[in-house]
């Protein structure tokens, strides 16, 4: 279930910076007080033929475009831009984390020989301290 919810989050999150840098232009036509034409790929259609049948003016149409832009600061890191303080970290960095996981060899001692302590009494009766 994690890995469901965890998939869909990242889903949404590609999705959304997907969006945040695509910019488009909507472009609409009024003629008068009312909406004609609408276009968000190509240009609008004038109403040259329509308004002459009626016989309006021609000043009264009017085109408004509408620019939005996305974002445009996503950008890759130039190596040109690192400068020196930027590359002593990496190089500091780089050296703390593989010492992290350096593997060093353990010396296993056997002691065949070795025989347990010999234990004169018996502590939990002498203390009285018995786990329940």
């Amino acid at each position: 279930m994690k890995q469901f919810f965890s998939k869909i989050a990242s889903f949404l999150l590609a999705l959304l910076v997907l969006f945040s840098t695509f910019s488009f232009t909507v472009e609409k036509h009024y003629c008068g007080d009312s909406l004609m034409d609408v276009s968000f790929v190509g240009n609008v259609d004038s109403c040259g033929d329509e308004m002459e049948a009626i016989n309006v003016k021609k000043n009264c149409c009017k085109d408004e475009v509408h620019h939005i832009k996305g974002q445009d600061q996503l950008r890759q890191t130039q190596i040109d831009d690192f400068d020196f303080s930027k590359q002593q970290f990496l190089v500091a960095l780089d050296v703390a984390y593989s010492n992290l996981f350096v593997e060093k060899e353990s010396q296993k001692t056997h002691y065949k020989d070795l025989c347990p302590p010999n234990v004169h009494s018996d502590y939990q009766v002498l203390y009285q301290s018995f786990l329940i």
